[in-house]
């Protein structure tokens, strides 16, 4: 009996499919509008948490509360002003405040919405991200091609840097179970140096990296020591501009998850997914062999628990 992953193998090959109308997006509250546009850091994206969560009563604070209350510094806040877009605290409260009178005007529903549930406001933004990942995927060419470009590439290297590591983690060890030589690359200098020239001499033609926010200067590096070097790079990054997708041949742009204080990655993750799954059409027979093997091992030495 084959193993869900065998069967996935056999009955998932990617097919156009049919055009599927765009879907609109969700409506959101004005301050969710305010800060999605800019990529706000970590300690930033704590101010915005606090004033969604409290605009009736935090749009009146002065600088010096307002740090106190959310446990920043005073030019942070300034700061974050500027980088939402305002030319500082002042201009920034004076929008804030009209969004509460807003709120309030309305009544307690409309003050409610304002405040509604942080965790859902994540979970809705990830949904929108997969919306448009959707239709991107409504013409899977590039995803086919590249797919079989990096199931020929042997070896295939997979890069990812700081926060990306999970992401080329993940990736590199699916597709070891479906690909003969696949090499991990988590560290810059003289380490990625290394590799990246040792898979090209090998024979290696292709080069899979992860960039996601904050985007490390050892990931640029890497693609430019990678390129250098004869090798060609897919990149799965959240910048469809920018140094890292200008630096790549091909550059797949996901959104990532920006409403909580770290990013969360579900259409990057999936973007990975449907990669691997244009691996494994790329070449039945190897992929069905490689999993064979790898079912035979597993059971011989008892990997997994029996559900």
């Amino acid at each position: 009996m084959p193993s869900p992953q065998q069967a996935r193998a056999q009955a998932s090959a990617i097919t156009s499919g049919k055009a599927v109308p765009e879907t609109e997006a969700s409506p959101v509250s004005r301050l969710r509008e305010l800060f999605d546009g800019p990529r706000l850091s970590p300690g930033q994206r704590r101010i915005a948490q606090y004033l969604i969560e409290n605009i009736t009563e935090a749009a009146f604070l002065s600088i010096t509360d307002l740090a106190d209350r959310v446990g920043v510094s005073q030019p942070s806040v300034t700061r974050f002003a500027a980088a939402v877009g305002f030319s500082g605290y002042p201009a920034l409260r004076e929008k804030l405040q009209s969004i509460a009178l807003g709120a309030l005007a309305g009544g307690p529903g409309a003050a409610e919405e304002n405040r509604s549930n942080e965790l859902q406001a994540a979970v809705d933004a990830e949904i929108q991200n997969l919306e448009n990942l959707r239709r991107d995927f409504a013409d899977p060419g590039r995803v086919i091609q590249v797919g079989r470009e990096l199931s020929r590439s042997t070896p295939l290297t997979v890069v990812g840097m700081r926060i990306s590591v999970s992401l080329a983690e993940y990736f590199a060890y699916a597709a070891r179970r479906i690909h003969p030589d696949v090499r991990l690359v988590t560290r810059g200098g003289s380490v990625a140096f290394d590799a990246l020239l040792q898979s090209r001499e090998a024979g290696g033609t292709w080069v899979l990296a992860f960039g996601m926010p904050r985007h490390a200067q050892e990931t640029l590096t890497a693609i430019r020591v990678a390129r250098g070097a004869g090798l060609k790079v897919a990149l799965i990054t959240d910048l469809a501009l920018g140094p890292l997708a200008d630096e790549a041949d091909v550059a797949f742009a996901t959104g990532t998850g920006s409403r909580l204080v770290f990013d969360s990655y579900a259409a990057p993750g999936l973007m990975a997914a449907a990669l691997l799954q244009a691996m494994t059409d790329a070449d039945p027979e190897r992929t069905q062999a490689r999993l064979d093997e790898y079912e035979q091992v597993a059971d011989q030495h008892q990997f997994f628990l029996k559900d």
